[in-house]
Formats: structure tokens, sequence, C-alpha cells
């Protein structure tokens, strides 16, 4: 067994046969209707968006608490295992900053042990991709220093590129980052976005037809940087999801990490119709 383990937070949205499949350990981070708070590793999705779609106000979300890191990381430090823990962009969230803190306590009392943390400064595959990066040094047998570095190279080389709808619902839940400057006229575009640290406007085109096909040349963009491995995923629009997923497998010519609907905690900002793709080297992977 590997002496290294992965830990990442549930804002991936990977499926949870590849979490087991690699070994991957995840915190949830909570999606919150008024009194009524659900861990995002629990909700449904279909009965939460239809609800994001109707409700006047926006649902509330929160990140894991230092014992919910310490509920995963303990056992884990106790077993005799090193930790390499990825998670989202800590310019959107606080839970980077969280997992360190946890991290410092589970060590004061276990100094022969080593946690890593890692910022992913993405989110939703992006993330994915570099966590599947970091599982793949834990596979390979790196040591938790090696399995770190080979994450940050995988936060430097992966790319994710989304379209929304509208930018109604990033405005509202306040995480649209320099985008705000499209704000006004232009929540009735198509916007073209990434995460880098936080949200950062790419393009605007006018309709979905137009911003289908900008993320297509977003994949053939990838493959000539050398970024063969890729991942998609939608939030409420798994047809359109099908026909990237198609038009990927001809561009990279490969079967793609990972196909997924978004969780609640992204979804609350993005809303219903996210396409996304994200990409990085196969080399990160172990391919």
């Amino acid at each position: 067994m590997s002496t290294v383990t992965v830990v990442t937070d549930t804002t991936h949205s990977m499926p949870l046969t590849t979490l087991e499949r690699a070994g991957i350990h995840q915190v949830s981070l909570y999606v919150n209707h008024g009194t009524q708070t659900e861990r995002e590793s629990d909700v449904d999705l279909d009965v939460f968006y239809d609800r994001l779609r109707s409700d006047a106000k926006l649902p509330t979300t929160s990140q894991p608490s230092i014992g919910d890191f310490l509920a995963v990381y303990e056992p884990l430090l106790d077993a005799g295992q090193d930790i390499v823990s990825v998670h989202l962009s800590g310019g959107i969230s606080g839970t980077v900053e969280t997992a360190r803190q946890a991290a410092e306590e589970a060590l004061r009392t276990r100094p022969d042990r080593r946690v890593e943390i890692v910022d992913s400064r993405s989110v939703a595959g992006g993330l994915g991709l570099i966590v599947l990066a970091a599982a793949a040094g834990a596979r390979l047998g790196e040591d938790a220093e090696t399995v770190a570095a080979r994450t940050r190279d995988a936060v430097r080389d992966t790319r994710l590129w989304f379209a929304v709808d509208t930018l109604e619902f990033l405005r509202k839940g306040g995480r649209i980052g320099t985008a705000q400057a499209w704000v006004g006229g232009a929540l009735k575009i198509k916007p073209i976005l990434t995460v880098d640290g936080e949200v950062e406007p790419i393009e605007r085109v006018r309709t979905s037809g137009r911003a289908f096909q900008r993320l297509v040349t977003a994949m053939h963009e990838r493959v000539a940087d050398g970024a063969g491995s890729w991942a998609v995923q939608h939030i409420q629009a798994p047809e359109e999801a099908e026909r990237l997923v198609a038009e990927g497998l001809e561009i990279f010519g490969c079967e793609p990490e990972l196909v997924s609907e978004i969780g609640p905690v992204v979804g609350t900002y993005a809303g219903p119709g996210l396409l996304g793709v994200a990409g990085l080297p196969p080399a990160l992977l172990g391919r």
C-alpha cells in the first residue's frame, strides 16, 4: 500500500467510482437552505437544481470545519499514511486554509507524519484532474513531497473553461471575480469563463451554439499545447455534455478522465446550463 493518501473536497464533482478506484478520500462542503444544512455529498442534484430555478433567494454554501478535516486526516495518519490534501481555489473559498489549520493540529501529536496542502487555484473538473495527478503520484510510490510537487505542476498546467447561461448566479452569489466587468448588458450574453485563483472572463459570445464551439476550440488548443488528458462536466445539460464528449473523442483521440454533473456548491453560483471542459498533460497522470 502507498505511504501517501490523497484527500480533496467535494467540489471536484468526480464520480464516486473514480474516487474509489484511485483511493482518494474527500471532505464535504455544505449547502444551506434557510435552517436546513446538507453535506454536498448527500444532495440529490435533480431536486436541488429544480429548487434553484424556482427559489427567489440563492442557498448559501459553507466550507468544512477543522473537525471535518480531522475526521479524515487522523485515521489516515494513525495508519502510517502521509497526506497530500488538494482543494478548491483559496480565491473563492476558505476551505484550503481550514485544511492547513487542521493539518497543523493533527501533526502536533504526530510529528513523524507529513501533510502537504495544495491550493488547486481551480474547481470542478480542473480540481478533479489535479487531484487525479496527485493520486497518480501516490500510485507510483512517490513520497509526500514529490506527490505535492507533481500536484503543483498540475496546478500550473491544468486549464478549465466553462460556459454559463447567465452571469446572474455568480453575481448574486458574490463569486463573479474579474468577470464583474461584464455585468449589466452582458447578462444576456453567453460568457466563457475560467478559474485561475478566481473566476476570470475569457470571451463573450451571443448564442449557446457559439459557446459550444468555443469550448471545442479550447479542446483543440489544449491538444496543441500537449495537454492530452481531459474532462467534461455540466449542470443539468447531459445532452450537450454528450455532444462535447463526442467532439473530444475525435480531438484528443482518447477517453475522458471523467464526465460528470457538477454538484450544488459550485452549481449554486454557476447555475443550470453550465458546460465545461478541462485538460492537462497526460504525463502528470502517469500516462
